[in-house]
């Protein structure tokens, strides 16, 4: 089951997607669903970012492949940090680069979307507490990140939590597919089965420090491959079995 959150005049809704059409839902889609007798047109919606997330917790290093890339020891735990929830955007919206940064990369990830409030879980039981996954770009700011030495400036700016286009509800998230294209051209590519932490060990490892509320987002990490982007960029985050998240990257207003 793919469920969207999209805009309809000033309100925003959440529905059930069933291929090219909508059903609305009566609500959120964190407790039992029901549905309305209402339907659109998938192709004259403007999809927007799929949950409203309090906090969105990142994964550094999740992969050995990036690991070997920034030339930094994988960790022997889980290395978490934060996104604030004002980075988040949705499909087809714009990456914004920031004036005091000259280096802005794209970096293509799994996220995990919470359904319950979530605190203290196992390994064992870490599923029950998904609601889906979508896609997930970690935006970075790669000359800050370098210069403070430590990630919140550089991963918390405005615009620079991708996240869509929907949440898929139905899908194991081991096996998966990801690659993350700039402009047409492949820059990245692994598979889930590469993740140092699986899901369900990350889940269990983030509930022991931290409540996790519905709507919240656990970003998995980034595989091999990352790169800068340029206003005028197009980047695209396709994910086997959710479908691909597209935005463009622009400069300020003036």
């Amino acid at each position: 089951m793919r469920i969207v959150r999209y805009a309809v005049g000033n309100k925003a809704e959440y529905g059930i997607c069933h291929g090219e059409v909508v059903q609305s839902l009566a609500g959120h889609p964190y407790g039992r669903l029901k549905t309305k007798d209402s339907f659109h047109k998938l192709s004259e919606l403007r999809l927007l970012p799929p949950c409203l997330p309090s906090k969105i917790v990142a994964l550094g290093l999740n992969y050995r492949s990036h690991a070997e890339e920034v030339k930094i020891p994988t960790p022997p735990e889980p290395l978490i940090f934060l996104k604030p929830s004002t980075s988040v955007i949705g499909p087809e919206n714009k990456i914004i680069c920031p004036e005091s940064s000259h280096q802005v990369d794209y970096e293509g990830e799994l996220a995990v979307v919470i359904r319950t409030r979530t605190r203290r879980v196992s390994r064992e039981e870490a599923l029950k507490y998904i609601l889906g996954y979508t896609c997930f770009n970690d935006v970075t700011a790669r000359d800050l990140q370098q210069k403070d030495k430590q990630w919140t400036r550089a991963k918390g700016f405005d615009t620079f939590a991708p996240l869509g286009p929907w949440i898929e509800t139905e899908i194991d998230p081991n096996h998966l597919r990801l690659e993350t294209y700039l402009n047409g051209e492949l820059k990245q590519q692994t598979t889930t089965d590469n993740l140092i932490f699986p899901v369900p060990e990350l889940v269990s490892f983030i509930s022991h420090i931290m409540t996790l509320l519905p709507g919240d987002v656990i970003a998995t990490g980034t595989t091999s491959g990352i790169g800068p982007m340029l206003p005028g960029d197009t980047v695209e985050v396709k994910i086997e079995k959710i479908g691909t998240l597209r935005n463009y990257v622009a400069l300020p207003r003036p």
